[in-house]
């Protein structure tokens, strides 16, 4: 059973990664979609592949650092990369939807690609990913 003191300090050190690593995605995406005027949805991609191996590493050895098993680094790394994808998928619905299917500004996704997506992530990553 994990404590709540090792709970607040995985949300912590989430906060403090997630938040670093979101802000590089939201970066890579809105300098590719924004001035580069690279398709929405091609620039969402650039930023996920920009990001997903950068984040393993600091999440692994950082956010989740003491949490769960850490004797399968394979299963690890495939767990990680299904929650990312699904991260990325969920990341492609919201540019779709508020770019494609709206008509709104490229920069508008990253309102739910900031305050929605990481949480989906962390809840998926504590629990299956570095969890068991």
């Amino acid at each position: 059973m994990v404590s709540s003191s090792d709970l607040r300090r995985q949300l912590v050190r989430y906060a403090i990664s997630g938040g670093a690593l979101t802000l590089f995605y939201s970066a890579v995406y809105w300098i590719a979609a924004v001035p580069m005027a690279i398709d929405a949805l091609v620039a969402n991609a650039l930023a996920f592949v920009a990001t997903v191996a950068i984040g393993f590493v600091v999440h692994s050895r950082w956010s989740f650092a003491g949490h769960g098993r850490r004797d399968r680094p394979v299963r690890a790394w495939s767990l990680f990369l299904a929650v990312n994808l699904a991260g990325f998928a969920l990341n492609s619905f919201w540019v779709w939807l508020i770019v494609e299917r709206i008509g709104a500004s490229p920069s508008w996704p990253l309102v739910p690609i900031v305050f929605v997506t990481p949480w989906l992530s962390f809840y998926l990553n504590r629990r299956w990913t570095f969890g068991g």
